[in-house]
């Protein structure tokens, strides 16, 4: 035994290229090795969101060693935000920091040698392609279907791979899509669920193991793409149920072929258009938004109250919806439309519209 172990030190180990010596264990997994951290090294990632999924998938990568991190986020840190986003504390909710800027400023403290780039912005049409220039990788930590189907159509268009992940309650399921190889998200679902059908985590609840599940094969699939390990990609849709203690695989073999994607076929892209984009205006003197949802979209205001019950003070009749949630009001319509009132933020109220009523 050499006289430092003796004295109790550990021994030391070559790590090679400076470079990558604090990547050495990550390097030393085989089927990663050496060529693919230097891949990863050179890597540019677009992560939409950076909350629940978001930030545990920025914390992972910037740890990993992924060489430029675009952050894009519209939203601020809530208290109610820390049990499950892992990049955020007491601090920056004092601050009302947007979590864009307040992942990039922990990231930084963890991994210097990377750059982070927040950007405060909602997702839409007119930003997206944008925001998707020169990165080699989209991953989904959003919040909403319409932002999800956005991303489809500017990853299929653009050929940029993308993995999508969504979670409630203690569920999540996550998917892997490498354009014009394998199914894209709209070959999977045709249409996102109507406004209001869908439980959110504001109206179900959320455990936040799920979301590390996710968000963690979210990354390990980034990684793979990244790294050019594309025959060890995840070809079928993953679905796990933690309360339940249950994983379920959802093989797609065929479905591109069988789908008639509008979107991987035919070269569709209404989100991307703005053709299926919900609009938003702000209502003057009224300190309020509303939000149409997309054309042919219907909600029903009898589910929507049951829902929204459980977290405000709720009114209808067979023309509308009211709920007074903390200092927001609610008015929604069978259309999905919906006036956001106590904002004129239209980022604000396209955030409240994604957590209660859900698209």
């Amino acid at each position: 035994m050499s006289e430092s172990r003796r004295h109790g030190e550990p021994e030391r180990q070559d790590d090679g290229d400076p470079a990558l010596a604090r990547y050495a264990r990550q390097v030393r997994f085989a089927p990663f090795g050496e060529e693919g951290q230097r891949k990863l090294l050179t890597s540019r990632v677009l992560v939409c969101g950076v909350g629940a999924l978001g930030s545990v998938i920025a914390n992972t990568l910037a740890r990993a060693g992924v060489g430029k991190l675009r952050l894009v986020d519209r939203d601020f840190v809530e208290l109610n935000n820390l049990q499950r986003q892992v990049l955020f504390d007491e601090r920056d909710v004092a601050a009302n920091m947007p979590k864009a800027v307040a992942a990039a400023e922990k990231l930084r403290v963890i991994n210097s040698e990377i750059e982070i780039e927040p950007i405060v912005a909602d997702v839409g049409p007119d930003n997206i392609v944008k925001l998707c220039e020169g990165v080699d990788l989209i991953l989904d930590g959003t919040d909403n279907f319409e932002t999800r189907f956005l991303i489809n159509d500017a990853a299929v268009k653009l050929g940029i791979p993308w993995v999508y992940g969504g979670c409630i309650g203690a569920e999540g399921q996550t998917l892997t899509i490498l354009p014009r190889e394998t199914p894209c998200l709209r070959c999977v679902m045709a249409e996102p669920p109507p406004p209001g059908t869908s439980p959110t985590c504001d109206t179900a609840g959320i455990l936040s193991p799920i979301i590390n599940v996710v968000a963690s094969i979210e990354a390990q699939e980034g990684m793979k793409i990244l790294a050019g390990k594309r025959e060890a990609v995840q070809r079928h849709l993953l679905i796990f149920d933690l309360w339940e203690n249950a994983v379920r695989q959802v093989k797609l073999d065929g479905l591109r072929d069988a789908a008639d994607c509008q979107t991987c076929k035919h070269g569709d892209y209404p989100w991307l258009s703005g053709e299926r984009a919900g609009r938003t205006a702000v209502l003057c003197g009224r300190n309020a938004v509303q939000i149409s949802a997309p054309a042919g979209q219907k909600v029903s205001l009898d589910a929507l109250a049951e829902k929204l019950a459980v977290v405000g003070k709720v009114s209808r009749n067979p023309f509308l919806l009211r709920a007074a949630i903390g200092d927001y009001l609610l008015t929604v319509f069978p259309d999905g439309r919906a006036i956001i009132g106590g904002t004129d933020e239209e980022a604000v109220a396209r955030s409240i519209y994604a957590k209660y009523i859900g698209m």
